[in-house]
């Protein structure tokens, strides 16, 4: 019981002390790396609650594919980071305001849970028997059943992140030369010229 509590504990610090250093590192590649460091201790935590399903996910897609293209995509795109962070000081009231809301509403929920008597009676979810019903079959009957639209709204979050960075990668540079088909379209016939070469002859 004390191992799996310093586990625990360890495990915790790490990603709180690397989600905070996702943030706060000046190189982008080492904000990627804090990150992965994030997802494979968020993995031992599920591994301690027993999730094993989960903690092999977010090994196997978190880190194996998006924190992996995360790190080319920082590392070949030329982005002006000095130019994106000129404007932070402008908004940081507005992103304050909104992480003291986030942080207000997180104390409501758990002040709630915390001080209602009866709100371990009100929960819905099904709590299955761990030897009649495994945990991947329990993780999928709740989220395809009682959270399946906040699932699809999470796919549709992720489409629009994946179109802002599509949008972000194909912005105008200078001095670049890009292909523009309607360009192409509309250009003379005159500049082809078709002539019958004979046999043996150049032009």
């Amino acid at each position: 019981m004390i191992v799996a509590a310093l586990a625990f504990y360890l495990f915790a610090f790490v990603t709180v002390a690397s989600a905070v250093m996702v943030i706060s590192a000046r190189n982008p590649v080492h904000s990627v790396l804090f990150l992965i460091l994030a997802f494979f201790n968020s993995a031992g935590l599920f591994v301690l609650l027993g999730a094993e399903f989960l903690a092999m996910i977010l090994v196997v897609v978190y880190v194996g594919a998006v924190a992996v293209l995360f790190m080319f995509v920082v590392m070949m795109l030329d982005i002006n980071f000095v130019a994106l962070r000129q404007g932070f000081l402008q908004y940081l009231p507005i992103g304050a305001l909104i992480g003291l809301i986030l942080l207000v509403e997180l104390l409501v929920v758990v002040g709630g849970w915390s001080l209602a008597p009866g709100a371990s009676l009100s929960v819905v979810a099904p709590r299955p028997l761990p030897d009649q019903v495994t945990n991947t079959h329990a993780l999928g009957e709740l989220i395809y059943t009682h959270y399946v639209y906040l699932f699809q709204a999470a796919g549709v979050v992720l489409l629009v992140a994946m179109i802002g960075a599509i949008v972000l990668t194909h912005r105008r540079r200078d001095n670049v030369r890009k292909q523009d088909i309607g360009a192409q379209l509309r250009r003379s016939t005159s500049s082809v010229e078709l002539r019958k070469v004979e046999t043996g002859k150049g032009l």
